[in-house]
Parts: C-alpha cells; structure tokens; sequence
C-alpha cells in the first residue's frame, strides 16, 4: 500500500530486493489466498514460468508463486486455470479455521478485501504490511468497512533500499463480536 493506505499495485516499487523478500515470504505459505481482482492481476505471472525474464529475482517469484496453492474467492469467476488453485465462493469461517490448523504453513492473504473479511471474522493472527514511500491521494483504502476496530502491536519493521517499508502487527485484543456472530451464536442458546 501507498504511505496513505491506498492499495494500487501500479504505485510501488518492484525491484529486486522487493521480489526476493515476497519469495522467502511466499517459499513459507501454506495458502495465499485472494479475491477475484487481486487474483487475475497475479496471474500476469504465469507466463513467465515457461518463458522466464532472464532476471533472477522476478523468475524466482514466479516459480514460487506459481507453486503456492492458492484459494480464490469469487461470486463471478466461472472456473481458475492456474495450477494449485481452488475456486470458492464464500467465505466460512470454520472452513478458513480448519485451513489454519491444517496448513502448518502460514495462510497468507493477499487481497484487501480479504483481509477486510477475514479482519472483520478475527482470523488474521499478524498484518504484514508493506509501504510504499508514495502518496497517491485517492484509490483503494486497504481497510475499507472494517466493522470494528482493531488494535495493534508492532512485533518489528523491515526496511528496504528504495524506501519501503515491511510493518509487521500483532491484533493486540479480543475483536469485538460482530451483530452477525452475536445474532448467530444467540440462535444456538
């Protein structure tokens, strides 16, 4: 995201050390999973798997993109040709949970509507945030309707040559029970 919270994929800087960092991050994921938007803008990676760029950096993250499975969540999406992919079409919460406990890998998620989903369910144990060193004044906030607020603590930073910034939090708190989770858990009492 931009130093405002914008999320524009065009705005930041993809150089090597970027790339290499989200393949370390990607080589220990168990899933990625992402929304329709996000997931066809990562597709622009497939082709350099069988026909590879000559730069080590972009050819390594698109190995290991490639072969990370991957959960796309969509309504409109008929059918994913990208290996390791699953299609769904709603978020479930125990589905998300049983994931977790069978990854054995950290579940990365990689949309901002999916972090904002799955924020709003209390199932994301860390935010791994990254900052662009822009400012690009309107977009896509990254926590556009979350529903609650969230409250945070810094476990550590990771800075890079071009000015970018890793941020890595930790929720610090219980999230409030949202009026769907209360309505649903009081139906079972």
């Amino acid at each position: 995201m931009t130093l405002d919270g914008i999320c524009d994929h065009t705005a930041g800087i993809a150089d090597d050390e970027i790339h290499d960092h989200y393949t370390e991050v990607l080589k220990s994921a168990g899933a990625v999973i992402y929304g329709r938007i996000t997931f066809q803008l990562m597709e622009y990676w497939k082709p350099f798997v069988g026909n590879p760029t000559g730069n080590r950096s972009t050819d390594d993250f698109a190995a290991t993109i490639d072969n990370v499975p991957k959960i796309v969540y969509s309504r409109t999406l008929e059918n994913v040709d990208w290996k390791n992919t699953e299609l769904k079409r709603e978020i479930v919460k125990e589905e998300i949970l049983g994931l977790k406990q069978r990854a054995g890998k950290d579940i990365l998620v990689g949309s901002p509507s999916m972090i904002v989903a799955l924020g709003n369910l209390g199932l994301i144990d860390e935010y791994q945030l990254g900052v662009q060193p822009t400012v690009i004044g309107s977009g896509l906030p990254l926590f556009k309707n979350i529903s609650d607020r969230i409250d945070l603590k810094l476990l550590k930073t990771k800075a890079f040559e071009c000015g970018a910034l890793m941020l890595y939090y930790q929720p610090t708190k219980a999230r409030r029970e949202s009026t769907e989770e209360k309505g649903a858990r009081e139906a079972l009492n």
